[in-house]
């Protein structure tokens, strides 16, 4: 996979200050952010005018986590010069600890959880339904957009089916944590949750745990 940092973007909050080229601007705080929650995280920080600027990585990153603790370091090793603060919206998200390392290394802060889902759903919320369910397979809003291409053609399904026993014969169901659903993306729900021949539960999460997720991780 491909984790080239020319795929990188950024999204500004609302304030119309820049960092300085001279040193930190004092006003504003980078946020170093998972390229599957980046969207949402950006609507928060806009929703709340936050003096916060979004610089989202790969979302595939997360098809290889241990990329993800030396791709976060690099990126904030090039913005921390121009900002007072930067923050990063990554859970663990599968680096066993290396993102704990850089986060120490560097004094700063991260989401607190072992993944995303912890982060959008609530860790307790979590626990509870995989000990339910073990074989429960979670999709986000950014998955259940992208499945056919980060999902279907990363693993190769789309010109080997045949793997889809190998890869998710231990699943017995998909679990949405719908954050904002409408008729398009229930559509793609019922269609990633097909390809995987799996049955399909919604679990209406909002945007709520992300945003106090946020303001925990920006101390606002």
């Amino acid at each position: 996979m491909s984790s080239s940092r020319t795929d990188r973007t950024s999204t500004t909050g609302s304030s119309t200050s820049s960092p300085s080229r001279d040193g930190a601007d004092a006003r504003r705080t980078a946020v170093i952010a998972c390229g599957a929650i980046a969207r949402p995280v950006a609507e928060i920080v806009r929703s709340h005018d936050w003096p916060v600027d979004v610089h989202p990585l790969p979302p595939l990153l997360h098809n290889a986590p241990h990329l993800i603790a030396s791709e976060v370091e690099a990126l904030l090793v090039t913005l921390r010069p121009a900002y007072a603060t930067v923050a990063i919206a990554y859970a663990d998200c599968g680096t066993y600890g290396e993102l704990d390392a850089v986060c120490e290394r560097h004094g700063v802060r991260r989401l607190a959880g072992l993944h995303c889902y912890d982060v959008l759903g609530g860790p307790d919320r979590m626990r509870a339904m995989f000990e339910q369910q073990p074989g429960t397979y979670v999709l986000t809003d950014f998955l259940v957009r992208s499945f056919r291409r980060t999902v279907v053609q990363e693993l190769g399904l789309d010109r080997y089916p045949e793997l889809r026993e190998d890869y998710f014969g231990h699943y017995t169901r998909v679990v949405w944590l719908a954050q904002e659903p409408d008729t398009e993306l229930r559509a793609l729900a019922v269609d990633a949750a097909s390809l995987i021949g799996l049955p399909l539960t919604e679990v209406d999460v909002g945007l709520g745990g992300l945003d106090r997720s946020m303001r925990a991780l920006l101390q606002v």
